[in-house]
């Protein structure tokens, strides 16, 4: 049966046999993927060692890693990762390590994290950058420091991409990683900074490494100078980790505002940097500091929060977008520099999908929280470690408009799209528009389906929150409004619907199409 079966595969089967074989070399370039992350438990190790906690969830979930990587890794000694590969390869990976990442929460048992379905959506809203949680109580007497900072540090390894690093550091993805970084980075396309991918990728790594440390200096340097007085060391580092991936987790309960206005004035600006386009900065550190000024996207990045920054400031100073402020909220109207620090503070932070809080955005009235809502579906800028839509798109949109607009009445004119010096080819915005059209659809549909599953399970859920719990997710923005708002959590629905916000945080992370492409049929034939 052996021969006769090879006698086929070498016959009438032999794309099969192709098949097999590159299915084999995604799962064996994920197992070296997960063989190079056993190294990352090593930071909540040290914190359990010096605070005196249990380092056995971070030990076995190492274990874990380099049993399951050298397994997968047999599978294959010399994969050879193409076009298709890649698909395969960057979609398993990003569902496979938040898996093998919630094995913390699990051998810990601590809180409503231990339970698996909470385990998986807390890893993957980590890993994704999300910053949703189901975290019922976020306190140190509840959960131990090492726990908290394992949460913190799965934000910043997802930040600029977990694939992103293996290509710096794997010389098997020197020849496909251009595409792996493409289907993984955020926005239309990466820059090639380097001849070598490989370079790109170190050099993108090294400039968020870099940041990430100048925000624990920045933290720590405030609390040493006695402005910050509960921005301890542990602290400046776990919101360093999670403020550059724009990911929003925090090991204190109400988030940023547990800290100084200079503090939250610090992180705004690191957000700012994080929802940036990281290449920027490569050619500012090569003597061009011109490239990020007349860059359109960042212009149009800055005016965004800008012009929704001053909104929310009218709003706040005059008292216009607050409900009924509870006594231990300090009260906005009249108070110019809180009003304009809490409005652009919660602007920047749903702009690049950061997600931290510097108040409970529960407390304005429903037009502001629309008007925040809103907000969620701009992003951050391409190459950069914020999600939703991005900047770079609805300015090729709203340029599109234009043009049409125009030739309606000059049919007879050519006026191409520009972004900053190029010229966008038609393919690239008619990309965007499908991009845009099946966010838009997968939002909408999203939205109906867990408004109805709260009516099946008797959670009281209003359409808003419904639909802000729906671009929470898909956006990786992390908070939404009402039982899911910023010092809410999202414990209460069903694990049916957190299992459906699972795979949104995880499609989202991808921009979608990479993961549609792999689940759709065609894929799997030749």
């Amino acid at each position: 049966m052996s021969f006769d079966l090879l006698e086929t595969l070498r016959g009438g089967h032999e794309s099969t046999l192709n098949d097999i074989i590159g299915y084999t070399a995604s799962l064996a370039l994920l197992g070296r993927t997960l063989k190079y992350l056993a190294v990352t438990p090593l930071l909540p190790i040290f914190v359990a060692l010096y605070y005196g906690e249990s380092t056995l969830p971070f030990l076995i979930t190492s274990g874990v890693m380099i049993g399951l990587g050298v397994t997968l890794e047999r599978l294959q000694s010399d994969p050879d990762l193409g076009h298709r590969e890649a698909f395969l390869f960057v979609s398993m990976t990003w569902f496979v390590v938040p898996l093998v990442g919630m094995i913390p929460y699990l051998i810990a048992g601590q809180g409503t994290v231990a339970h698996p379905v909470n385990a998986l959506f807390e890893s993957m809203s980590g890993f994704t950058t999300t910053g949703s949680t189901v975290l019922g109580e976020i306190s140190f007497a509840r959960h131990s420091r090492s726990i908290l900072m394992w949460r913190q540090l799965t934000q910043w390894l997802g930040g600029m991409g977990i694939l992103v690093l293996m290509v710096a550091i794997l010389p098997e993805l020197s020849v496909g990683g251009a595409q792996v970084i493409r289907e993984e980075s955020p926005g239309l396309s990466i820059d090639k900074l380097t001849p070598r991918i490989q370079d790109t990728a170190r050099a993108l790594w090294g400039i968020y490494a870099a940041f990430t440390l100048g925000a624990v200096v920045v933290y720590y340097g405030l609390h040493l100078a006695g402005v910050a007085p509960n921005m301890d060391f542990y602290n400046a580092v776990a919101h360093a980790l999670t403020t550059l991936p724009t990911g929003g987790f925090s090991p204190e309960a109400r988030s940023v505002e547990a800290f100084s206005p200079i503090i939250q004035w610090a992180v705004i600006l690191f957000m700012v940097v994080a929802g940036t386009n990281f290449a920027l900065f490569w050619y500012v550190s090569k003597g061009e500091p011109r490239r990020l000024t007349r860059n359109a996207e960042f212009r149009s990045y800055l005016l965004v929060m800008g012009a929704v920054s001053g909104l929310f400031t009218l709003l706040l100073f005059y008292g216009v977008g607050l409900a009924e402020v509870p006594t231990n909220i300090a009260p906005l109207s009249g108070d110019i520099e809180n009003a304009l620090r809490q409005a652009v503070f919660q602007t920047v932070a749903i702009v690049t999908t950061t997600g931290y809080a510097s108040m409970d955005f529960n407390t304005w009235d429903q037009s502001a929280q629309l008007a925040l809502l809103f907000a969620m579906f701009f992003g951050g800028s391409a190459g950069s470690a914020a999600g939703s839509v991005k900047i770079i798109r609805w300015y090729l949109i709203r340029k599109a408009m234009s043009r049409e607009v125009f030739k309606s009445v000059h049919p007879e004119a050519v006026r191409p799209i520009r972004v900053s010096d190029d010229v966008a080819d038609d393919d690239a915005v008619s990309s965007v528009f499908v991009f845009v059209m099946i966010f838009i659809c997968i939002f909408a549909v999203s939205s109906v389906l867990i408004y109805l599953d709260g009516l099946r399970v008797g959670l009281e859920l209003s359409a808003i929150e419904a639909v802000s719990a729906s671009i929470a997710t898909l956006g990786n923005v992390g908070p939404g409004v009402g039982i899911v708002g910023p010092m809410n959590n999202f414990e209460r629905f069903s694990s049916a619907t957190k299992l459906y916000m699972v795979f949104l945080m995880w499609i989202g992370r991808l921009e979608i199409l990479s993961v549609l492409v792999v689940l759709s049929p065609s894929y799997w034939r030749r």
